[in-house]
């Protein structure tokens, strides 16, 4: 591969998605690196004033600021939007700066916003606080139902916001039904995908505008670091988002970049092993518990339509136990193996109870609707082997009589 292949579209539009996350936007420098250089530096220096007045005035190519354009980062944007097949991509310091500028920068007082009810905690905070402080209207409906985006449309309706599947409830919406909904009437649909990852849901293509990430998760993998992601046309990235991110700020570092463009050499290998796994631990779960939101299982109420749009159903998933809060931290506690995090998207399983970290922001009644109970759990199935994590859970069930 030559020095810049990896960023050439006319030849990168032909590689499969494998080669894509090992190769797509490297940039090689003049030393001839096979790993991504990592480039730790604030700014840039010119060979003359003119350059510089040139690169701010846009009519040279180059670096200026790296709260603007750093090597490592954009290698890091250009593999993502291959991944994802988008024109252009975005990267954000975190999953929640990614899903709060997809939403400021093209939002106003007085536009109006259609959330899904089931997301993440931060996510509905967005929506139901930080959104309506500034002038922005909101509406939380059932995402699972298309008809009801339908009826939440106003005449100053501008976004559709919603995630899927949803954390932690397992909601899967209806791509193709509720993007076409939006362009029908001139409605940007924003995508939360962070639970499935270009290797298993790609929404644009069933007509999502923009899809947000919180690179943090799958894309990383490892637990190390913070990231996050916005993928859109060039126009929606160059015009309408960049100017929020070059002057609010919510970079993301050069070294972050590096490490998660390491993950995504492994995304595919480690997400298709991790869902395997995560499907053979939701069949022992659906044996022993009240409930499992997998919709990998045929007993997922949405299992058929899960499987249209999404290559394998990922490795994250909750269940429900009856015993209430007492009983899901008296399971937590008893794990001897799984560790007990609030994260998700990584190598090492992890499970935690929602209703008293993810969500403990959320107010009750509107926790209660979303679905997240006092006897939910959420499990990040890793890539151990899967009979350690069930015989694991398994003593675990049995300590709280289960």
């Amino acid at each position: 591969m030559k020095r810049r292949t990896g960023q050439d579209r006319e030849i990168t539009r032909g590689w499969k998605p494998a080669t894509l996350a090992v190769r797509g936007g490297t940039a090689r420098s003049e030393w001839g690196e096979t790993s991504e250089a990592l480039f730790l530096t604030s700014g840039y220096a010119y060979d003359c004033a003119g350059d510089a007045a040139a690169r701010f005035a846009g009519e040279q190519q180059g670096m200026t600021y790296s709260r603007l354009q750093n090597p490592t980062v954009e290698m890091l944007e250009q593999r993502i939007a291959l991944l994802e097949g988008a024109e252009a991509c975005r990267a954000t310091a975190s999953g929640m700066a990614a899903m709060t500028a997809a939403l400021l920068c093209q939002l106003s007082s007085g536009d109006h916003l259609v959330g899904g009810r089931a997301a993440f905690g931060s996510c509905r905070w967005l929506t139901d606080t930080l959104l309506p402080r500034f002038g922005i209207e909101t509406t939380v409906v059932d995402a699972r139902d298309p008809q009801q985006f339908i009826d939440a449309i106003r005449p100053n309706t501008r976004v559709f916001f919603f995630e899927t599947p949803a954390n932690p409830t397992m909601d899967v919406v209806d791509l193709a039904a509720v993007c076409g909904i939006a362009k029908e009437r001139g409605i940007t649909t924003v995508v939360d995908n962070a639970f499935a990852t270009p290797a298993l849901q790609r929404p644009m293509e069933f007509g999502a505008d923009v899809v947000a990430y919180s690179a943090t998760k799958m894309m990383d993998g490892q637990g190390r670091v913070l990231a996050g992601a916005v993928c859109g046309t060039d126009a929606f990235i160059n015009d309408t988002l960049l100017p929020f991110h070059r002057n609010t700020g919510p970079t993301l570092s050069p070294f972050n970049a590096w490490v998660v463009l390491k993950g995504l050499e492994t995304l595919d290998l480690r997400i298709r092993r991790q869902s395997e796994n995560a499907m053979r631990v939701a069949r022992f779960l659906a044996g022993r518990v009240p409930a499992v939101n997998y919709p990998g299982l045929d007993s997922h109420p949405q299992h058929d339509l899960a499987m249209r749009q999404m290559a394998a159903a990922g490795p994250i998933f909750s269940f429900e136990v009856d015993g209430g809060r007492a009983q899901a931290h008296g399971l937590l506690d008893a794990l001897a193996l799984i560790d007990i995090s609030n994260n998700i998207g990584d190598s090492r399983s992890l499970m935690t109870h929602p209703a008293s970290t993810t969500h403990s922001g959320v107010a009750e009644d509107q926790r209660l609707a979303m679905g997240v109970g006092e006897g939910m759990l959420r499990l990040n199935v890793g890539l151990e082997d899967a009979d350690d994590l069930i015989e694991d859970l398994d003593r675990a069930l049995a300590t709280v009589g289960l």
